[in-house]
């Protein structure tokens, strides 16, 4: 698995322009951007069907100068965006890297909007943490797995082979590591060989590979992964053997809200809204305002590994919009009650710590006194009754290290320069969350996986019609 081997004296009985592997939203971007340039493209995705770590998500896809914005009066601008990302991630990026990716995400989902028809929607209402603006981009159901039926109709509609059930072993390259080929597995053991002129890596990070996890994230060994099993770092390790140089392997996003035993995420904007998440003492224990990637570590840390999210119906009737957390409401994973001592007792918390943990924060909504972890709860309205409970934990969602590329995907060896016919973005590439667990800005890894998936395969596209035309 995951091999280099010498393309020399091998013949591929079938050869396209532009290959990507990956059926994800990085993938199925790229693959739309190529065939609008003109070029012939083809998809390989593992699966039975297209999904990735896209159809585990919240489906929201940040960017700033939309269409969607301007009809609701939103004033963002890509400098605006770059500040909030860098800001997050305390300047660790490359500043052009964010600069190019924040300019062309407005063009890019109006593109998937208004020429192929992907349905999304202006999310309103709330703000994740550090972002200054409305920008989320999703299905209406802010679901992951509409989005990859989205941008699946569009790819359909555009007449784009995606073969499933292909996993793919082995790149086959020249000396200069360019690569001609690959070689897939099927399901019933059968192999094939298909030969390009430009390869597209969209297949994802290494949340999978718990070898990778545990040298590159040791902090996150043995955490909980709720990611796509299928992201066991290929990429990465393809590209380390053609000579690719490699950044921020020890970036990731978790989340801090993660319902068990269930495992269905629920949104963080019942914390952003007005929520608060305790111990199994009935006890705060951070700023939830800080990010819900950092609160990964901050409630694995806690007793058991687990806390419960509580919250009112107000934020009950938010969580509502969301099909996760419809599907959480389904499983019986949340609770209810009319007061904060009977919701002590469905918790099997302790009513007393619960209850004087409630009144502190309605004490530090009404101005009366300082949070003793920084955040501020005097711009929502406090909880009433009846309340909410949730019982979650931290878990790994994605990594955010990856491949070095350029502003155009095109991914880069040790020394700067590019490979001759290697692109890559979403998790195959680094993304722009700096170099560790506090700065993942929400949103980060589609925007990185539509944005430079739409960069990849234009660019793919462009080489490989030059070639052609040679």
């Amino acid at each position: 698995m995951s091999k280099v081997l010498p393309a020399a004296g091998l013949d591929f009985p079938l050869s396209v322009p532009v290959l990507v592997i990956g059926g994800g939203a990085c993938g199925l971007t790229a693959a739309l951007t190529a065939h609008d340039a003109g070029a012939e493209v083809l998809v390989l995705e593992r699966d039975p069907s297209p999904s990735g770590s896209t159809a585990m998500s919240s489906g929201m896809i940040p960017a700033a100068g939309t269409a969607l914005q301007a009809v609701r009066g939103v004033q963002d601008t890509p400098a605006i965006m770059t500040a909030d990302i860098q800001a997050k991630a305390h300047g660790e990026n490359d500043p052009a890297m964010v600069a190019a990716v924040c300019a062309a995400s407005g063009p890019t989902v109006d593109w998937l909007v208004q020429q192929h028809g992907v349905p999304l929607t202006l999310v309103e209402g709330f703000l994740y943490p550090g972002h200054s603006r409305p920008r989320m981009h999703a299905p209406a159901s802010r679901s992951g797995a509409d989005l990859i039926g989205g941008l699946l109709a569009a790819t359909n509609t555009a007449g784009i082979d995606i073969v499933c059930n292909a996993t793919v072993t082995t790149l086959f390259a020249d000396p200069d590591s360019r690569v001609r080929g690959v070689e897939l597995a099927r399901p019933d053991g059968a192999t094939e060989r298909i030969g390009c002129d430009t390869l597209v890596l969209a297949c994802s990070g290494f949340g999978g590979n718990s070898d990778l996890v545990t040298r590159h994230i040791p902090e996150l060994a043995g955490a909980q992964y709720y990611g796509h099993t299928g992201n066991r770092g290929d990429a990465l390790l393809w590209g380390e053997q053609l000579g690719a140089s490699v950044q921020h392997l020890g970036a990731y996003q978790g989340h801090g809200s993660l319902a068990m035993p269930h495992a269905i995420l629920i949104t963080w904007a019942l914390m952003m809204e007005g929520g608060f998440q305790v111990n199994a003492h009935g006890e705060r224990f951070s700023c939830e305002h800080d990010g819900y990637s950092e609160q990964a570590m901050r409630v694995i840390a806690q007793p058991g590994g687990v806390v419960w999210n509580i919250y009112d119906a107000r934020l009950h009737r938010l969580g509502l919009d969301f099909e996760d957390y419809r599907e959480a409401v389904s499983g019986g994973a949340i609770k209810s009650a009319d007061s904060i001592e009977a919701l002590a007792a469905e918790c099997g918390l302790p009513p007393q710590a619960l209850a004087a943990t409630l009144a502190k924060t309605r004490a530090l909504a009404a101005a009366q006194g300082q949070d003793r972890f920084g955040r501020d709860f005097t711009a929502r309205p406090t909880l009433e009754a009846p309340l909410y409970a949730v019982k979650v934990t931290g878990a790994l969602f994605h990594t955010q290290g990856g491949l070095a590329i350029d502003t155009e995907a095109a991914v880069l060896r040790r020394d700067g320069t590019r490979l001759p016919n290697l692109f890559a973005g979403g998790g195959a590439a680094c993304g722009l969350s700096g170099r560790g667990r506090d700065g993942y800005l929400s949103g980060n890894g589609l925007l990185t996986a539509v944005v430079l998936g739409a960069k990849a395969g234009r660019s793919a596209a462009a080489l490989a019609l030059s070639l052609s035309s040679r």
